[in-house]
């Protein structure tokens, strides 16, 4: 049941409440963290709480966890994704194209390419008209080990998604898109 608002009614919860863990027979961390508000202030709408707060508790466990392939590769998620960036979109990019690829800061993005370019992944050069804009490509070395990292990434995250079901996975992919397109397109306003 829900108000009219969309959002559950009082009583009801939304994924990991009370009667959510009685009928699912799990209990996640988020959960008992909901219970801990709820016996400090009864009336506290913790619906935002129950899905953000497991969105950032999946985030937290999955970088804990480092992706393994990566790791065997020496790669950090960041530093393989400017590589999955130049790979790609085909085509040279400029550190600050490669932030905004990336969703990085600039200072984070040049330390990442320093070492990048000092394991001889990444290649710089300058432009003929502007000596402050650097153009980065992949070497030779840095395609290669992309394109033989990513089946392997993408059979590990397989196996990390494999706790549920194949449509479950489709509805949570659609529904993190709807969510993620929302708030690409909002933050700014949040933001004032």
């Amino acid at each position: 049941m829900t108000a009219t608002n969309g959002r559950p009614a009082a009583g009801n919860d939304v994924g990991g409440g009370e009667d959510a863990d009685r009928g699912a027979g799990r209990v996640d961390t988020v959960a008992a963290v909901v219970r801990q508000w709820r016996s400090v202030h009864p009336g506290l709408d913790t619906g935002p709480m129950e899905v953000i707060g497991r969105i950032n508790r999946c985030a937290a466990l999955l970088q804990q966890a480092e992706d393994a392939p990566l790791r065997r590769a020496g790669l950090s998620r960041p530093e393989f994704d400017l590589l999955g960036a130049l790979r790609r979109t085909g085509h040279e990019l400029t550190p600050s194209e490669l932030a905004k690829e990336t969703f990085s800061s600039g200072a984070a993005v040049t330390k990442r390419l320093k070492q990048l370019t000092e394991r001889g992944l990444v290649e710089r050069r300058g432009d003929a008209r502007d000596r402050r804009v650097a153009h980065l490509r992949l070497t030779d070395a840095g395609r290669d080990l992309v394109d033989g990292l990513l089946p392997e990434q993408l059979a590990y995250e397989t196996a990390v998604l494999s706790v549920l079901a194949p449509e479950g996975q489709g509805e949570l992919a659609g529904l993190l898109a709807e969510l993620l397109g929302r708030l690409e397109g909002r933050m700014g306003a949040l933001r004032a």
